[in-house]
C-alpha cells in the first residue's frame, strides 16, 4: 500500500488560498476564528461554508497524490461493501471498500491523518490496498445505508431459523413436515430493516420502492427520476415478515396474501411529513409491494412550476377559473396527472369554496379538500359517490378517473348543474379524449356543452444544471426533431449530482385543448380524431411534441428524451 504523506494542517489554509480554492474573504474569516485547531480545521472549513466539501477533498487528494473517488450508493455492490469489512471498523475509521480483485481491495477513506487502520486491514484481509480519497459525508452515507440495511437484514436472518422451509409463493409451494419458527412483524430486526429501507429511499429522492419476490429472493428496486435501479436482494426467508411489517404500518390485513390491497403510511424525513401509498398484489412467487412516496411539496405546486408554456398556462388558468364545466387531464400512468390535479385544486382552494374529491385510492390526505375514497365492496364507486356529493353543496369536484359510461354521465350531469368538475382519462393525446367519451356512450351534444378543456401531459427528465453544457448537434438529429441547422442545444455531461446520467429531476410537457365554437361544431357533427386535432391546432393548441421541442430549445431537456417520451423512440 502506498504511504500517505502527512498533511501540514497549519499551512493548509494558505495552500488552499494560493490555489484559489479558499477566497480572500474566507481566508480572512478563518484567521479570525478562535476555535480552529489542526484536528478540526477540515470540518470547520466545510461546516462554516468557507469551501465546499468536494473541492476540499479533491484538493487534499491531489496534495497527497491519491485519486479522488465519488461514491454513488446505486453503483456499489452490497456484498463487496459489507462482507469484507466489519461495520464497526468501517464506521470508526471512515473506510469503505468499493471494489475488489483476487489480490487487491479498493478502499475510499476520508481519514487522512492516521494510516494504521489501513495496515490493520491489509493483515486482516490478506490483500493489498489501493487507496482513494472520498468525501466524509458520502462515506458516512454509504456506511449508514449499506451497513444499516444489511445489518438489520442479517440480524433478521439469524433470528429466523427456517432452513427446513422453502416458500415459493403463489406459484409453487414446498411444505416441510417440521414446525417453523416465525419472526413477528414487530420484532426489532424486521422493524429496523423496513425503517432503513424507507430512509434509504428518502435519501436517494426515490418516487417508488418496489419489492419483487423471485424464486431465490426478493429484489428491492428504487425508481429515481423515472428510472428503476436494483439496490438490494433480500433472502427469500425474510420476504413474509418484511411484507407483514409493511402491511402492519400501512393498515392492511396481514392474513390476506392472495388479494390485492391498498393502504398508506405516514412518516417524517428530515422534519418534513411524507406520505407513502402502499399497494400489494399477488404474483408468482409471493406478494409484490410498491410503495409510492408522496412529497407534498412536489404534489401541490404552483401551476407555473409544472412546465406550462406561457400561453398554455393562461389557457389552463382561464379554464379552471370558470364556474362550471368539465376539465380532463389525460396521459398514461406515471405522467404526473395527479400532481396537475392537486396543484390545480390547491390554486382554487379558498375559504369560500367547497372542494370535494373522489379518489381510488386517496393519493394524499390534506385538510384543504373533502376527500372520499372509493370502496367497491359497499357500492361506493365514482358514479354513486357523485350522486351523494351533489347533496353536499359542492363548488368544485375532482373525480379520480372516468372509467365507464356511468361515471362519465354522472360527471357531465354535475358539470351541467353548475359545478366545476376535474377528472382524468387514459388517452394518448388531448383530442382523443372527446372521441373516447363518445365511445363510452356520452352524447356528442352533451359533451360539447360541458367540456371546457383537455390537458394531455407526459414527464421528461431535465438536464442536470450542475453539468449542463452546450453542443452542436448533428444535422441528422436536427432533422429528426424538426430543428433548423446551426441550433446550439444543451446536454448533461454527467456528474456526482446526477449520478453520471446527465439528468436531474423531471418536468411535464403539456398539450392544452380548449373548447371553441369550431371544435364544438366538429364534435357534434361526428368529426374524426384527426379532424378534431387539426381544428384544435388551428385554434392555437400546442402539441406534446411541439411543447417538448420548445423545452429542448430552452435547454431544459434533450432531443433524445423528447423523442423517447413523445414518440417512444429509444
Amino acid at each position: 500500500m502506498k504511504t500517505i504523506p502527512q498533511i501540514n494542517m497549519g499551512t493548509l489554509p494558505e495552500q488552499l488560498h494560493n490555489a484559489g480554492i479558499l477566497s480572500d474573504t474566507g481566508f480572512e474569516r478563518l484567521s479570525r476564528y478562535d476555535d480552529v485547531t489542526d484536528q478540526n480545521i477540515l470540518s470547520i472549513l466545510v461546516a462554516r461554508g468557507l469551501i465546499s466539501e468536494e473541492l476540499l477533498y479533491k484538493f487534499l487528494a491531489g496534495l497527497i497524490g491519491l485519486p479522488f473517488k465519488v461514491l454513488d450508493p446505486l453503483e456499489l455492490d452490497y456484498e463487496i461493501v459489507t462482507d469484507l469489512l466489519p461495520g464497526a471498523f468501517a464506521q470508526k475509521h471512515h473506510l469503505v471498500v468499493f471494489d475488489e480483485t483476487e489480490s487487491l481491495l479498493k478502499v475510499a477513506t476520508s481519514s487522512l491523518e492516521d494510516t494504521s487502520p489501513l495496515d490493520e486491514l491489509v493483515h486482516m484481509l490478506g490483500r493489498d490496498i489501493e487507496l482513494y480519497v472520498g468525501r466524509p459525508s458520502e462515506i458516512a452515507r454509504v456506511i449508514r445505508q449499506f451497513y444499516g440495511l444489511h445489518g438489520s437484514i442479517t440480524a433478521a436472518v439469524k433470528e429466523l431459523d427456517m432452513k427446513d422451509r422453502v416458500d415459493l409463493g403463489n406459484l409453487e409451494r414446498y411444505v416441510s413436515s417440521k414446525t417453523d419458527q416465525k419472526v413477528e412483524p414487530t420484532d426489532r430486526p424486521i422493524v429496523n430493516a423496513v425503517n432503513h429501507l424507507l430512509h434509504y429511499a428518502f435519501e436517494e429522492n426515490a418516487s417508488d420502492i418496489h419489492l419483487e419476490p423471485h424464486r431465490k429472493g426478493t429484489v428491492v428496486r428504487l425508481r429515481i427520476d423515472g428510472v428503476l435501479h436494483d439496490i438490494y436482494k433480500i433472502p427469500k426467508k425474510l420476504h413474509l415478515p418484511i411484507m407483514s411489517r409493511i402491511k402492519m404500518i400501512a393498515g392492511l390485513d396481514i392474513t390476506k396474501k392472495r388479494r390485492p390491497q391498498d393502504g398508506r403510511i405516514k412518516t417524517h424525513f428530515e422534519g418534513k411529513p411524507v406520505e407513502i401509498r402502499a399497494s400489494t398484489v399477488p404474483v408468482a412467487f409471493g406478494e409484490k409491494v410498491v410503495l409510492r412516496i408522496l412529497d407534498p411539496a412536489l404534489l401541490m405546486q404552483d401551476l407555473a412550476m409544472l412546465g406550462f408554456d406561457k400561453d398554455d398556462l393562461i389557457r389552463y388558468r382561464n379554464a379552471i377559473n370558470k364556474p362550471n364545466g368539465l376539465i380532463l387531464v389525460t396521459g398514461p400512468t406515471g405522467s404526473g396527472k395527479t400532481t396537475t390535479l392537486y396543484s390545480s385544486l390547491t390554486t382554487l382552494a379558498t375559504k369560500e369554496k367547497n372542494i370535494t374529491t373522489i379518489e381510488d385510492p386517496i393519493e394524499f390526505v390534506t385538510d384543504e379538500f373533502n376527500q372520499i375514497s372509493v370502496q367497491s365492496a359497499i357500492d361506493l364507486t365514482f358514479s354513486t359517490s357523485l350522486k351523494y356529493i351533489l347533496r353536499q353543496d359542492p363548488d368544485i369536484i375532482m373525480v379520480g378517473e372516468i372509467r365507464d359510461k356511468e361515471t362519465a354521465k354522472s360527471a357531465m350531469r354535475c358539470a351541467l348543474t353548475g359545478h366545476l368538475v376535474l377528472s382524468t382519462l387514459h388517452t394518448n393525446d388531448a383530442a382523443s379524449a372527446a372521441i373516447r367519451l363518445i365511445d363510452m356512450g356520452v352524447q356528442p351534444y352533451l359533451l360539447s356543452t360541458t367540456l371546457i378543456a383537455v390537458i394531455a401531459q407526459r414527464l421528461v427528465r431535465k438536464i442536470c444544471d450542475k453539468c449542463s453544457e452546450e453542443y452542436i448537434p448533428t444535422l441528422s438529429l436536427l432533422k429528426s426533431i424538426g430543428l433548423e441547422e446551426g441550433v446550439i442545444l444543451k446536454r448533461g455531461k454527467g456528474c456526482r449530482n446526477c449520478r453520471g446520467t446527465g439528468y436531474k429531476g423531471r418536468i411535464a410537457v403539456f398539450e392544452v385543448f380548449e373548447m371553441t365554437e369550431e371544435i364544438r361544431i366538429a364534435i357534434t357533427t361526428g368529426a374524426s380524431i384527426d379532424d378534431i386535432r387539426r381544428e384544435a391546432i388551428k385554434q392555437g393548441m400546442t402539441t406534446l411534441h411541439s411543447n417538448a421541442l420548445s423545452k429542448v430549445r430552452q435547454g431544459i431537456t434533450t432531443p433524445e428524451e423528447m423523442l423517447k417520451v413523445t414518440l417512444g423512440v429509444e
